[in-house]
């Protein structure tokens, strides 16, 4: 492994929406809209929008302004829609405290229990979600692992998909990242790490791979990479309506900023995601995906997470809404 002596903060303390250019949004407050009710979705004219949910990235927690800014506006998009916040523990503290430190594997599968036992999701045909950051990568864990109830379209914004080869350095106040980046120098691939501290568990070096595939306690399972493949996670992702990409044009927070789109960087030579064996040899179902064209590219302007509201508006009105909505091709959820 690659040494590093400078370390990344991979996601924002809040994520930033802009409603223009250096300007941040004023909305406010949590956005648990009314419940719908039984059956809601049973007519294929019906307009309830499917529930939407939400996973946040590094530093931020559920309760964030910025995250319930977004649900907002999801709302807004779509009324009716019931936005459920993914969360470690219920005060916004401990919850961002998991985002550092935490088994990302069991927190996967905490989500996968808490989603499958909630009154509202648990009721509902399937699920939109979005995650941010590494909230994005925590997502498609979900829809391979377990995906009940499950999800129609996957959006992630600067996830890392692919991995990190880099960290930058923390706030000079966050004693927090601090705290648990210091742990990194020469340990990324110890036990104790890879089951303890939550951005080691995507660190991925192509150029040093063996220790990564050996140890790694989350990327390299949820990306099948070792020799045994898990058929379930390919089927389950290609099940995806829609799975949208979003790369942040400017982003120096994500090293190599091209990891949400899968693409492989290794020194000067970048690899995109349908020339690498992840895809050709369909390893996680994106090829399955793309085929019917389910899997999009998408780039926004700015640094990591700063997200302007006509983006973030546009793909509400793309790819979330009701249950009978029709996409690309024409197919519904229920057709697939």
């Amino acid at each position: 492994m690659r040494a590093t002596n400078e370390l990344a903060l991979l996601g924002l303390a809040a994520t930033q929406v802009l409603a223009a250019p250096q300007q941040q949004t004023s909305l406010r407050g949590s956005v648990h809209a009314h419940a719908p009710a039984p059956h809601a979705w049973d007519d294929p004219e019906s307009d309830t929008p499917l529930p939407l949910v939400v996973w946040h990235g590094l530093g931020d927690n559920y309760a964030a302004e910025g995250l319930q800014s977004v649900g907002e506006l999801a709302e807004a998009a779509h009324p009716g829609t019931f936005v459920y916040y993914v969360r470690m523990d219920e005060t916004a503290a401990a919850d961002r405290t998991a985002t550092f430190w935490g088994n990302v594997t069991e927190q996967v599968a905490k989500v996968c229990a808490d989603l499958a036992a909630h009154p509202i999701l648990s009721t509902a045909p399937a699920v939109d979600a979005v995650g941010f950051s590494q909230g994005g990568q925590f997502l498609r864990a979900y829809v391979e692992r377990c995906n009940a109830p499950p999800v129609r379209s996957l959006v992630t914004f600067g996830s890392q998909h692919n991995g990190i080869v880099d960290y930058k350095a923390c706030g000079p106040m966050d004693w927090l990242c601090k705290g648990a980046m210091a742990l990194l120098h020469g340990n990324t691939f110890s036990a104790y790490v890879q089951g303890r501290l939550v951005p080691a568990q995507y660190f991925r070096d192509p150029a040093d791979l063996a220790p990564y595939l050996e140890a790694s306690n989350f990327l390299a399972d949820i990306n099948n990479e070792r020799a045994l493949k898990n058929k379930t996670y390919a089927a389950n992702l290609a099940s995806l309506t829609n799975f949208v990409l979003y790369m942040f044009a400017d982003d120096t927070t994500v090293l190599p900023k091209e990891t949400a789109w899968f693409e492989e960087v290794n020194g000067t030579e970048t690899t995109p995601l349908r020339a690498r064996d992840i895809y050709t040899e369909d390893w996680i179902g994106l090829r399955e995906l793309d085929r019917k064209g389910g899997l999009k590219f998408e780039t926004t302007p700015g640094d990591h997470m700063q997200l302007s509201e006509k983006v973030l508006n546009q793909t509400f009105a793309d790819y979330f809404g009701p249950y009978g909505k029709k996409f690309g091709k024409g197919e519904t959820m229920g057709e697939l």
